[in-house]
């Protein structure tokens, strides 16, 4: 992958394909082109693709063991295809806030980015 252009955007690509929102036919409809063309290119440029898989790969060690117990609050937003994840959330986590939504996906930021920063505001406006 890394010392191929055309594989580093096949590979992303089918992470979008893969993790955006499932109503969604295609990664396009969800995430704007040009925005998942920047989204490879930073990682094209800076040589990052394969120190940011190795983060995930290391981090399959500790899936699945009960993690130390945070009390800071928490604020989880939920994406369609993230479905589950409340009861770990709440295992680990204080969680304050909560909040599902019906549509977007993992990239939530490039799909739903109003959702999300409203919700952000929401879980924070309490915590001033």
């Amino acid at each position: 992958m890394p010392d191929s252009p055309a594989a580093q955007l096949a590979w992303i690509a089918e992470k979008f394909k893969e993790l955006t929102d499932p109503a969604r036919d295609l990664p396009e409809d969800a995430v704007d082109i040009d925005q998942m063309l920047i989204d490879v290119s930073i990682y094209w440029f800076t040589r990052t693709a394969a120190s940011a898989a190795r983060l995930y790969k290391e981090g399959q060690k500790g899936w699945g063991a009960v993690a130390e117990y945070s009390a800071l609050p928490h604020g989880v937003a939920v994406f369609p295809g993230d479905a589950g994840v409340r009861r770990i959330a709440e295992r680990e986590h204080n969680v304050v806030h909560w909040s599902e939504f019906g549509r977007g996906g993992h990239f939530a930021a490039m799909e739903a980015r109003g959702l999300l920063v409203q919700d952000v505001r929401a879980f924070l406006r309490p915590l001033r």
